[in-house]
């Protein structure tokens, strides 16, 4: 190929950070969706009850908004996966009493329980995924932090 033809800046695409973000993020996906898959639930759904149980600890009402905004989620997608779970009986959505529109959210007994064993095979997954860097973990923590700010 001609170099006036070339289109990225680098030979190998393991050169570029992007690439290499994308790779390890694909990976450790598949590996959580594998093993949670074995309980009934994705990352996703993890993550959003994950997400719904600290919003709880840290206030009594949670809506649908703050969960889809602290877990940087959109709005319509956590809003289909809120609606799975709660067919899963994992999550209850009732009406906010003070706003019409929203709707505030509550884990279900089943629903922590379902969070406490999936909790397990995510622990289980990163200490296996993640140990090549456990000995950088405080580094590679705190690049991944520095990220998402």
């Amino acid at each position: 190929m001609d170099t006036q033809d070339e289109i990225f800046s680098y030979i190998e695409p393991e050169e570029n950070s992007g690439y290499l973000l994308w790779q390890v993020t694909m990976q450790w996906q598949l590996s959580m969706n594998r093993a949670l898959g074995k309980v009934g639930l994705t990352l996703t759904q993890f993550s959003l009850m994950a997400g719904l149980y600290w919003l709880t600890k840290k206030k009594q009402a949670v809506t649908q908004q703050q969960l889809a905004d602290y877990a940087n989620t959109d709005k319509m997608m956590t809003s289909k996966v809120l609606a799975a779970l709660e067919e899963k009986q994992i999550i209850e959505r009732v009406k906010d009493p003070g706003d019409s529109r929203a709707k505030q959210l509550k884990m279900t007994d089943k629903g922590i329980a379902a969070l406490r064993e999936a909790y397990r095979i995510v622990q289980q997954v990163d200490d296996v995924f993640f140990s090549d860097v456990v000995k950088d973990k405080v580094t590679f923590d705190s690049l991944l932090k520095r990220l998402i700010k």
